[in-house]
């Protein structure tokens, strides 16, 4: 299988000496076949106003989810100290579009949420993006637990340079139970070319483990070897889902 993966990778970087090489450089890879987006928004609270944040939150989230599907919400434990991350599902950018109109004319969820929330934010961010072409969303075998999601900024040129290189990274680590892949997405708003992996663990303790046996694991080593070659930087968060969470 590695000697497959290594043949084929050999044959993408020969063909990034000639013309087609140099156009599929810049190629996004296999086109996108559904509309369905997922927005990532990390929102950075002013520290003394953390633990109020999130119980206004879990108070109000129903005004919110009204509108719009939640996939999942997360306070950050390890890799951003006063952080919640969450995800929301959109079938398309009208709806999208649709949804923001919604809010911005709905009295209960400006006045009993937005005028009370923003002021305890410092930060807010976000990123559109999809879930990449072999991966589904996975939901972890049982409630509980800790998510990783961990992030890589991969060089210029998009799936059609690193796409499959990358696939076998994550594939070493996910099918030998080395960690429950929740999803994997591609970003298309936002730094471009960064990939996340989201993971469920049962405990850190148990995240801390596995990893230290993957590291010993040869399929592993190889595939990752491979992958790093088309990486530019790195990062990961330990999160652990909210009460109110769909994914817990």
């Amino acid at each position: 299988m590695l000697r497959a993966l290594a043949t084929k990778t050999g044959r993408v970087w020969a063909a990034k000496q000639s013309g087609v090489g140099q156009r599929a450089l810049f190629s996004s890879g296999p086109q996108q076949q559904q509309g369905t987006f997922y927005e990532f928004r990390t929102y950075f609270i002013r520290p003394e106003q953390n633990a109020a944040f999130l119980q206004l939150t879990k108070e109000k989230i129903h005004l919110r989810t009204a509108h719009s599907e939640l996939l999942g919400y997360w306070s950050v434990e390890y890799g951003g100290l006063n952080q919640v991350f969450h995800i929301w599902k959109y079938d398309s950018y009208s709806q999208r579009a649709g949804v923001r109109a919604a809010l911005s004319q709905d009295p209960q969820w400006l006045g009993e949420y937005i005028s009370k929330a923003i002021p305890m934010l410092s930060v807010q961010d976000n990123e559109v993006t999809y879930l990449v072409p072999w991966s589904q969303i996975q939901r972890p075998p049982k409630e509980g637990g800790a998510y990783e999601l961990a992030s890589y900024q991969m060089q210029p040129g998009g799936p059609a340079v690193w796409g499959d290189v990358f696939q076998a990274a994550v594939s070493a680590h996910a099918g030998p139970g080395y960690g429950h892949l929740v999803g994997v997405f591609h970003s298309e708003f936002g730094p471009l070319n960064r990939v996340h992996a989201l993971w469920w663990y049962e405990s850190p303790d148990g995240r801390a483990a596995v990893r230290h046996k993957a590291h010993e694991d040869a399929r592993v080593v190889a595939a990752v070897r491979e992958s790093v070659a088309h990486l530019q930087s790195q990062s990961n968060k330990l999160m652990f889902p909210c009460t109110f969470s769909p994914l817990k």
